[in-house]
């Protein structure tokens, strides 16, 4: 079978190195890739925003199977492209994909379908957001409603943090995907992100893991697109899995149906495990960044055969097994992130460093420039990787990887996997 990954992240990284593997997988695309892809995939020009060029690409390569990586193509219809000509696709429509696409949507379908999370409003005036900053006390969330690549989100503690991210959202900061805006409570708790296969109202659990969120150490600074992951959450207990897949993921299976929007693909929670029960933060509608790279090396099962299996409506039929082993996924990114940063260093000796079978070096952003030389071209540039029976030796080993990169421009979190 021929395949196409969209997307050119650590996300699709992980993705096309798990694939790669199947006996079923004849030739593996993606688009566009990356240079730490291309060690598994043919990577194409194809831009992931140009749906038609995509769909050319699979009819002349013939691709029978295309794995969506990122948000964006998701919510913008990519999947139901595909499918209206007759090409395979993992993921959700757009209309399924606005869990995701608009934190009003996902807000408005758990209040819809008694769903718990925080108490919340929807704003597109400044005035009004303030006064219910201020009614809701000194410390909340301030979301932007689109889509931000994970940075539309400020967490507040006092009445001026609020006001301030307010103003700066509903003036501009985020362009369209923050002219709405939500203020909500700031709940408080561990966070453990849920990941299911989900076709229709039929939903298997796959995975948790722990997302370091905040740019510095001591969950410190501004929020990311995450900095960090460690898979299997320290939290995940069968009681609580039967707890969020109970009240949480297939109730969420259940409204998508009854809206008449199934939910195909993977389903991500992001969730506050509070004193009252989990709540949900968050939906996704793909494996996570960085969760992916840290959840897809515990799969010791096919990873393309659970895909087709679930493409045919047949994913009860799938073996899915992961290993008991713990998984640290470690970022490297470019200084000044997730604010403005310089681009295109250089990353030296990245090529030629020799990695153990249980360490992985995914590329999240970067390219080759003229030279060969591997630049970092994105805000999170690499996620390192290791698996080992405990949290301590995993981050000792994803540390020690960490410290074999020479990359100078390159910062990182150094209490990834401390709980």
């Amino acid at each position: 079978m021929n395949i196409l990954i969209i997307g050119g992240g650590g996300r699709e990284h992980a993705l096309a190195r798990a694939i790669s593997t199947s006996q079923k997988c004849t030739q593996l695309y993606a688009a566009p890739g990356n240079p730490g892809i291309s060690q598994f995939a043919t990577c194409l020009e194809s831009s992931s925003d140009n749906p038609q060029a995509i769909i050319q690409e699979c009819q002349k390569r013939k691709i029978e199977l295309v794995v969506i990586g990122p948000e964006v193509p998701l919510v913008s219809g990519l999947a139901d492209a595909l499918r209206n000509h007759n090409i395979a696709a993992f993921g959700p429509s757009a209309a399924a994909a606005k869990l995701e696409g608009s934190k009003y949507f996902a807000r408005d379908f758990c209040k819809r379908y008694h769903i718990p999370q925080p108490a919340y409003e929807r704003f597109t005036d400044i005035q009004k957001a303030k006064e219910y900053a201020r009614l809701i006390g000194p410390q909340s969330v301030i979301k932007a409603d689109g889509l931000a690549a994970g940075k539309g989100v400020v967490v507040c503690n006092t009445t001026k943090q609020a006001f301030d991210a307010i103003d700066m959202m509903l003036e501009g900061g985020f362009g369209d995907a923050s002219q709405t805006i939500l203020v909500e409570a700031c709940i408080t708790g561990p966070e453990l992100s849920a990941f299911a296969l989900v076709d229709g109202e039929d939903v298997i659990w796959l995975a948790s893991a722990r997302d370091h969120k905040r740019a510095f150490d001591g969950n410190e600074g501004p929020n990311t697109g995450g900095m960090g992951a460690a898979s299997p959450s320290p939290d995940e207990t069968d009681s609580l899995r039967k707890d969020i897949l109970e009240n949480i993921l297939k109730p969420t299976a259940k409204g998508m149906v009854a809206d008449g929007t199934p939910y195909t693909g993977i389903l991500y929670a992001g969730l506050m495990l509070t004193d009252e029960g989990p709540q949900v933060i968050e939906f996704n509608c793909r494996f996570g960044d960085p969760e992916a790279q840290t959840i897809l090396p515990r799969l010791e099962s096919d990873l393309l055969e659970i895909i087709i299996s679930h493409c045919n409506q047949k994913q009860q039929e799938a073996q899915i097994i992961f290993s008991p082993d713990i998984a640290i996924t470690v970022i490297m990114a470019n200084k000044g992130y997730p604010g403005s940063y310089q681009p295109d260093s250089i990353i030296k000796q990245l090529d030629t460093l020799s990695l153990e079978s249980d360490r992985f070096i995914y590329h999240s952003g970067t390219r080759r420039n003229e030279q060969g030389d591997i630049i970092a071209s994105g805000g999170r540039v690499l996620s390192i990787t290791a698996t080992a029976k405990t949290y301590r030796e995993a981050r000792e080993k994803a540390y020690d990887t960490v410290s074999q990169i020479k990359w100078e421009n390159g910062f990182y979190r150094t209490d990834i996997g401390v709980f």
